[in-house]
């Protein structure tokens, strides 16, 4: 005869898989409030600890040569100072997170660090798009505002000085101070300032940086250039271009490092600062889970 009374076992897991089905059904898994809040509350440190540096750190430098702070000292200065921003600001947000968030009932302790956790983790991706689109929507409102007062200024200045300036501005673009390297000469000679000229060195001197050493035919015509322009000869022509050409590469070469430097930085303090979130959560998380009712 079997029996048909459930064993003791059986009935406990059967009203355990009710209630976490119950608790799941009726709690998320994320508190949208807390990661919100701690997400407003790391962006504005963020913003706060940015100013703060950014006024440090102009304090420090100087116009004049061989004073103030040196450049590599501030830029030390800066990337220590974005990592300590990314500790404080993360930490303070994920911790917000981890104790402004819903309490679980009936939810295992490894669940609860996980979600805590995430919770962190969440209010740092919030405030870093938070606080990305509001540099960026700064900075465009910037460029557009110094392209706008650029226009203005173009069409209230006179009109044969505004296209020459226009058109020497257009010659050579960031590569502008090698391009008029290239036509440094006599300052009494007549016409070293053709705008024409100019415009079309600085096309080719472009492609010639980008290309290398493989567009010869251009690097001839363009030493022609500067020769017919300058009054050197065809070797002194050739000479400068090959040093102008050196130098715009260093300058390039070196640019590209800093930026990869840079990056690099970012992307660790960034990963600090996620780190730091996530963690603080949990401790907050924690104080929420033990706070006593009076």
């Amino acid at each position: 005869m079997v029996s048909t009374t459930a064993s003791p076992t059986v009935s406990q897991q059967s009203r355990f898989a009710e209630t976490s089905v119950g608790n799941e059904a009726h709690s998320s898994g994320v508190s949208w409030a807390a990661v919100i809040a701690g997400a407003f509350v790391a962006a504005a440190l963020s913003l706060i600890l940015l100013a703060l540096g950014t006024g440090l750190g102009l304090s420090s430098v100087s116009p004049w040569s061989n004073s103030g702070a040196s450049a590599s000292a501030v830029g030390t200065a800066a990337i220590l100072w974005l990592i300590v921003m990314q500790i404080i600001a993360s930490a303070m947000g994920g911790y917000l997170a981890g104790r402004l968030r819903t309490k679980w009932a009936s939810i295992h302790s490894d669940e609860v660090y996980f979600r805590d956790t995430a919770h962190g983790f969440l209010a740092w991706a919030v405030a870093i798009v938070l606080t990305a689109a509001f540099l960026a929507s700064a900075a465009a409102s910037m460029m557009g505002g110094a392209s706008e007062f650029g226009t203005r200024a173009s069409a209230n200045a006179e009109p044969g000085m505004a296209t020459g300036s226009q058109a020497e501005g257009r010659a050579g673009g960031p590569n502008a101070y090698f391009v008029d390297t290239l036509f440094r000469s006599d300052p009494n000679a007549p016409n070293r300032s053709d705008p024409a000229v100019r415009g079309e060195a600085g096309r080719i001197f472009v492609r010639v940086l980008r290309e290398g050493e493989d567009p010869a035919v251009d690097k001839t015509y363009l030493a022609q250039l500067v020769a017919a322009k300058t009054g050197l000869s065809q070797a002194e022509a050739e000479k400068r271009l090959s040093d102008t050409l050196t130098q715009a590469k260093e300058v390039a070469d070196t640019a590209r490092k800093a930026a990869a430097h840079l990056s690099l930085w970012v992307f660790l303090a960034l990963l600090i600062g996620a780190f730091c979130a996530s963690f603080a959560a949990t401790i907050g998380g924690r104080q929420r889970d033990h706070v006593v009712i009076l």
